[in-house]
């Protein structure tokens, strides 16, 4: 009896030194997706009901703090700037030459269509600041091994309060998610592909995007190219700077 309660014990301590921690595993992706600063161009296609269109953009952002996109095509979105500083944001438009605040319930509005809302691209923070996590499993996807963890928001300013993560268990970045409101309802899923090693971090290039409560087959964000940790100017990040 002695000798199998030994064995059993060796089992599990082995199986939980096999598994990093939930706090260890967010750190990882931490350092993997978030920067001092980054430069970057992407596409983001839009996939409505009907048709699907295809924006491109240019973003310069500091930490979580501050953000710069201009918009590059189409001729329609060409010209338009978005400017993030703290929690506030403010967009200008070309065609009317106007500046307009976004803040209170227009945040949680779609960002040019997309299933992205500017709350999802105004909250930037690591997730370690941002919720408290435990792993839940593990399952193999895309033929990656992966770990399953469950997080619940400890702050209050969070636009969802619980998230499924699946990490890749060797790289360390986010290959599905899925975001949830209080009440439990599932509010939109991504899934994470095109890995890369740039500048000794691994960084998902593409993402798709599901918001599960809106008509169409998702938003695909992919990078067209980024650079980490660049000198970025100061001016950038002005309300003055928009209308330049």
């Amino acid at each position: 009896m002695k000798l199998f309660i030994t064995i059993l014990l060796t089992g599990i301590t082995t199986l939980s030194f096999g598994q990093p921690g939930a706090n260890e595993i967010l750190e990882k992706v931490d350092r993997n997706m978030s920067s001092e600063n980054r430069i970057f161009e992407s596409s983001m296609t839009i996939h409505g009901k009907r048709n699907s269109r295809t924006i491109t953009s240019k973003t310069y952002s500091v930490g979580d703090k501050k953000a710069f996109t201009e918009y590059l095509s189409p001729p329609r979105e060409q010209g338009t700037k978005m400017l993030k500083l703290e929690n506030q944001l403010w967009i200008y438009s070309p065609s009317t030459d106007r500046t307009i605040q976004i803040a209170g319930h227009m945040l949680r509005q779609s960002v040019m269509g997309s299933d992205l809302s500017y709350e999802d691209m105004m909250d930037d923070r690591k997730l370690t600041d941002t919720y408290n996590a435990v792993v839940v499993g593990s399952e193999e996807m895309g033929g990656r091994k992966t770990w399953k963890l469950e997080l619940k928001a400890k702050v209050d300013d969070v636009a969802y309060a619980s998230r499924k993560l699946w990490v890749d268990s060797e790289r360390f970045v986010p290959l599905r998610e899925e975001l949830y409101a209080k009440s439990g309802q599932l509010l939109k899923r991504s899934t994470m592909s095109d890995v890369v090693q740039i500048e000794g971090r691994w960084f998902p290039k593409t993402a798709v995007y599901k918001d599960m409560l809106k008509q169409g087959d998702g938003t695909e964000f992919k990078i067209i190219e980024i650079q980490f940790n660049q000198e970025l100017p100061e001016y950038i990040f002005s309300k003055a700077a928009l209308k330049r």
